[in-house]
């Protein structure tokens, strides 16, 4: 039955489009299918932010200019994303039928479903691989240098990563669309795809990127410690979770991350399922020593990882329930 005031022809609320949108992709996932024959939204952020990278970012110029530069091209990239979110936004509430595709391009940029598949895939790759097989999947999705993980690095790298990512790849664009619309969600996303293109601390980077990474920080300030009190309230539905644990540990902590955001989530999935991650890692060029998260076993093995899953699936579940929470609270 569709719920009180929605004709299908006209644009529903902002609130029930997301709730559709996490449904879309928690169904459809990557759809790969079709980003064969037409660019992701992120693939052309990506595209640009290279693009004007190229332009800006030169070696001679001062340290000075480049950060200025860095502030430009954050302004430059958001901006636009922004504008684009808000004339789709404005279509789909202007022409019948439309607000269809506000949601599917929200659900583009959620990644529930590509997410779970991706960890998926280290979990089965490791169990009928072995540690060569587990290495070549989890470096689909960790940038740290899969040749120096043994099968316990590799289980906790693919599980880091899927805390990390809940929060800034599905609780933080539901939290900006839920606050701004299709404009805040694309906006959040470029800001998130320029700190993984340029927000590294490296000589190339450290000026031209600073505006970036420090953008990235504040927009995932609030979302990532609510993705990890829901991964805490997603414990009472995962097997031998605890959610008490898993807040003694955000509380503990989180802050043993090098970044500000990502040690919340990483934390409560340790405390949930009475692991340590973290610890000291490898990159490509370098070696972070890192505090552990958490005081359980850092021997992860396959069940945990297939642990971590259910966690996260709990979570998305968490996820879409607020989603609904704020509808009913809003009428």
């Amino acid at each position: 039955m569709l719920p009180l005031g929605f004709s299908f022809g006209h644009a529903p609320a902002g609130l029930l489009m997301l709730f559709m949108a996490l449904g879309l992709d928690a169904c459809l996932g990557e759809m790969g299918w079709l980003f064969r024959w037409l660019p992701h939204p992120v693939v052309v952020m990506g595209r640009a932010i290279a693009g004007l990278d190229r332009r800006l970012n030169r070696a001679e110029l001062s340290e000075a200019n480049r950060r200025w530069r860095g502030v430009a091209l954050v302004v430059l990239v958001v901006g636009t994303a922004a504008g684009v979110g808000g004339l789709i936004a404005f279509l789909a509430r202007t022409l019948p039928h439309a607000w269809l595709f506000e949601v599917f391009v929200a659900a583009t940029l959620l990644a529930q479903r590509s997410l779970f598949d991706h960890v998926h895939d280290v979990a089965r790759a490791l169990e009928n691989g072995g540690l060569e097989g587990g290495r070549q999947a989890v470096a689909r999705i960790v940038g740290r240098d899969p040749q120096s993980l043994d099968e316990y690095g590799v289980a906790r790298a693919a599980v880091e990563s899927l805390a990390e990512n809940f929060a800034d790849a599905v609780v933080a664009p539901a939290f900006w669309y839920a606050l701004f619309g299709l404009p805040g969600m694309l906006a959040y996303k470029a800001v998130n795809t320029l700190d993984s293109m340029v927000g590294y601390r490296n000589d190339k980077y450290r000026a031209f990127g600073w505006a970036s990474a420090r953008l990235d920080d504040l927009a995932n300030l609030l979302p990532a410690r609510l993705a990890a009190l829901m991964l805490a309230l997603a414990a009472m539905a995962t097997p031998r979770g605890n959610p008490f644990r898993a807040v003694a540990t955000m509380v503990t902590d989180a802050r043993h991350h090098r970044s500000p955001n990502s040690g919340w989530p990483e934390a409560a999935m340790a405390g949930a399922l009475g692991l340590a991650l973290g610890g000291p890692r490898k990159y490509p060029g370098l070696t972070v020593n890192e505090k552990w998260i958490g005081g359980g076993r850092a021997r992860l093995t396959v069940p945990d990882i297939d642990r971590a899953l259910v966690l996260f699936a709990a979570a998305c579940l968490v996820d879409a329930g607020a989603v609904a929470a704020l509808m009913a609270v809003a009428g």
